[in-house]
């Protein structure tokens, strides 16, 4: 069974991590995967930085912008986390844009990553219908798991068609916004949190962007089965290098 799915079956809330890879420092990939598994960090999503991150904040636009400038590409990330299951036994997903994925070639990418152990891939900008008509097939082929976003704005009828699609979990976008930009919940956001969860859908959700402390992650996980964290763990870093990683996981649970 993929490694998401055994997660997901767990009696206990979901903590996921994003982080840039290569930042802050083209080296610090592994060295920081490692410690978020060591401080009870249940998943993490590693970023694949891209020039044009249309659905990320100027938190993580910087620090993939960074990332770049350090030289991380797609190949030096697989190289980077070609022994990481050598160490780690948590979910690891990729989360990118679908442009360097396709310069790699579909499939290629699809069994590097299985090769790897990466257990799914985030890609905003892929749509779900062109994943289902084009890419399904491979991403199965290579025990993928492909997540796809939500927000606000998205029919229920679309919700229904994703979740009819997808074969882990739903990531539920707090806001119609980018990352980085909340801070904390108020009542229409708990009103979209309810009624996503009155859907009953197959597939769990876990909800983003917005997620900064135990505060959010604990209003965000009374409807959902767990919450990311990304923009407040790039600045951690920002601030603190790779160091008290297990400070920043200890405030948030």
């Amino acid at each position: 069974m993929n490694r998401i799915s055994q997660k997901l079956q767990e009696d206990k809330k979901i903590l996921s991590i994003y982080f840039s890879a290569g930042y802050p420092n083209l080296n610090d990939t592994v060295q920081i995967i490692q410690d978020l598994e060591k401080n009870g960090v249940d998943m993490i999503e590693i970023g694949l930085p891209f020039s044009d991150p249309l659905a990320d904040g100027p938190t993580i636009q910087a620090s993939s912008t960074t990332a770049l400038q350090n030289g991380m590409t797609t190949q030096i990330l697989f190289d980077q986390l070609k022994d990481i299951r050598k160490s780690v036994n948590i979910p690891l997903v990729i989360m990118g844009y679908f442009n360097p994925m396709l310069q790699y070639g579909v499939e290629n990418f699809c069994k590097k990553c299985a090769e790897i152990g990466i257990d799914g891939l985030i890609i905003p900008d892929l749509p779900v219908d062109v994943y289902a008509d084009e890419y399904k097939a491979t991403f199965d082929k290579y025990g993928l798991i492909n997540v796809f976003l939500i927000t606000p704005q998205t029919s229920d009828e679309r919700i229904r068609f994703i979740d009819s699609v997808s074969s882990g979990f739903i990531y539920m976008v707090s806001s119609a916004s980018v990352t980085g930009s909340q801070s904390g919940f108020g009542s229409t956001q708990e009103d979209y949190f309810k009624r996503i969860a009155d859907m009953n859908l197959k597939n769990p959700q876990i909800i983003g962007f917005g997620i900064n402390n135990a505060e959010t992650f604990n209003q965000a996980t009374q409807y959902a089965k767990g919450a990311i964290i990304g923009s407040a763990f790039i600045t951690h870093l920002k601030e603190n290098g790779t160091g008290k990683i297990d400070t920043f996981v200890k405030a948030i649970r």
